[in-house]
């Protein structure tokens, strides 16, 4: 049988009597075949459909309208079963200078590569999207606001190390600055807790890019510098 112009399936259909089959029976089980593979060449076709609509089609992340509803469930979970849930907000330092300065095919390969960072230091639970432009956010079911650092700080050290190359060439270093928010600790709200990350973020941006900052109850931040942890 073939789907998509790609042959996915063997229909073997045997006379119990050990007799040929008869033309009726081999018209029909032609017409069952061909059915067969239309229903599968439809699903296939809807589940591209699907993944489609929830992919960004440079990064081939989650986009944002998948996150917001995993993390919608990923919170419930949480709060049925006492868990904590942590974002990473990230931002790609200085990237509107860098696309002004090397063009937008060079933006997008750098923006691939902080894709493929963050797809590395995911595990299977994790939801990585690009949440738009330079920005990324990732979801970490399960995971609390020091275990949300150590994940934070392996992707700022792994970004920071990467070179990205166009056409055999090296384009310059690229770092990110991140911000950390963790459910219940900054809200029991997906708004509430995108909100706390985004601000954590901007906290990064402004204290010198190239770090990490994370939400701390009651509404101050922590700033985690690359050697220690500074409450700030």
């Amino acid at each position: 049988m073939v789907a998509d112009g790609h042959a996915f399936a063997v229909l073997h259909v045997q006379s119990i009597a050990d007799e040929t089959l008869s033309a009726d029976v081999q018209r029909v089980t032609a017409a069952l075949a061909d059915q067969l593979s239309l229903a599968v060449g439809n699903l296939r076709l809807q589940e591209a459909l699907r993944t489609g609509s929830e992919r960004d089609p440079l990064t081939d992340l989650y986009n944002r309208r998948h996150l917001e509803i995993s993390l919608h469930r990923e919170l419930a979970r949480a709060q049925r079963h006492g868990h904590a849930v942590s974002l990473v907000m990230l931002d790609v330092d200085h990237f509107k200078e860098f696309n002004d300065t090397h063009g937008h095919d060079a933006g997008d390969a750098v923006l691939c590569e902080v894709a493929q960072v963050l797809k590395r230091h995911s595990r299977a639970e994790d939801i990585a999207c690009r949440y738009g432009g330079e920005e990324f956010l990732l979801v970490l079911p399960s995971c609390s606001l020091d275990d949300a650092y150590a994940k934070a700080e392996a992707i700022r050290e792994a970004i920071a190390q990467r070179r990205v190359f166009m056409h055999g060439n090296a384009l310059p270093r690229i770092t990110a600055s991140l911000g950390i928010a963790s459910y219940p600790l900054d809200g029991e709200r997906m708004e509430d807790l995108i909100t706390c990350a985004d601000a954590a973020l901007y906290q990064a941006k402004a204290s010198g890019r190239n770090r990490i900052v994370a939400n701390s109850p009651p509404g101050d931040v922590v700033l985690f510098e690359q050697k220690g942890r500074i409450a700030g």
